[in-house]
């Protein structure tokens, strides 16, 4: 699955979680794939396919992505693992991170 492929599974998980679900631009997305929006949330999302770890550019980019689709909460979310760079950077700036074992909880939750 390539990394457009996985933007477009994400979104399918994110459905089925029940939320609204709008992909951005393939280019000049602004550092966001996927916006989701609930009730009172609106949530820019990065989704990263890699086969190492996910540095903190990624969450650099989700940061900017909320601030320009007026947003109130950033994920970024892989396949792989996070860099603990990444994962301070994401912790100063409240933007939640969905490492490879809590997608796969995500996904077992709309299995089951």
């Amino acid at each position: 699955m390539d990394g457009y492929k996985f933007e477009e599974f994400m979104k399918y998980v994110y459905e089925q979680l029940g939320y609204s679900v709008c992909q951005t631009p393939r280019s000049g997305d602004q550092g966001a794939d996927l916006i989701l929006t609930s009730k009172k949330r609106r949530t820019a999302v990065q989704v990263k396919r890699y086969t190492g770890k996910v540095s903190n550019s990624a969450v650099q980019e989700v940061v900017a992505a909320k601030g320009f689709y007026k947003c109130t909460e950033g994920i970024v979310v892989t396949n792989s693992y996070f860099t603990d760079s990444a994962k301070q950077l994401a912790k100063a700036n409240f933007i939640d991170l969905v490492d490879r074992n809590e997608l796969e909880k995500m996904i077992n939750t709309i299995l089951n």
